[in-house]
């Protein structure tokens, strides 16, 4: 953790398959996401809204990779170099939970990633749909909290961009 302070505390409450709260607590930076399901999404108090960029090439994306990326077939890197070339930069912090609510909080304009656990999104996700966005699964599906998971969350404004990109 010394060379790479990054580590948070994410907590999703999921009633009826349906998320109703979500915190996320990044306590190196002293951020606390929260959203409350209809209730909008907050930093430290304050109400997060996502980016209003409605272009790739305008945008700034995260994504993450699985734990063992050499033997998972459907490993990303393909994705990653298609968006990489077709927007403004695509970066990797290794929490899909803060990259979520980096897109909740306009500092990234896509998420995506292929092989998640349901605990790594649940709160983010609130927090990104809470804040004016729109999660799916990396298909464009509803049910993204069933394994086996995956998720694209964007502003809204790319969402379709990026279902083409993944797979158009």
């Amino acid at each position: 953790c010394a060379r790479h302070p990054l580590f948070l505390c994410s907590l999703g409450y999921v009633r009826d398959g349906q998320i109703t709260l979500g915190v996320v607590y990044d306590p190196v930076r002293r951020e606390m996401f929260t959203a409350e399901r209809g209730k909008g999404a907050f930093l430290n108090g304050k109400p997060l809204q996502v980016s209003g960029a409605g272009r790739l090439i305008d945008s700034l994306l995260v994504t993450g990779f699985p734990y063992d990326i050499k033997k998972i077939p459907e490993n990303n890197l393909d994705h990653y170099a298609h968006f990489a070339l077709c927007s403004q930069g695509v970066r990797r912090l290794g929490s899909a939970a803060l990259d979520l609510c980096y897109v909740a909080a306009g500092r990234f304009e896509g998420f995506w990633e292929l092989e998640i656990q349901t605990y790594d999104i649940a709160a983010g996700a609130l927090i990104v749909t809470e804040a004016g966005g729109m999660v799916t699964d990396a298909r464009g599906g509803a049910d993204f909290l069933s394994p086996p998971c995956s998720v694209l969350a964007t502003n809204g404004h790319i969402h379709q961009l990026m279902l083409d990109g993944l797979w158009g």
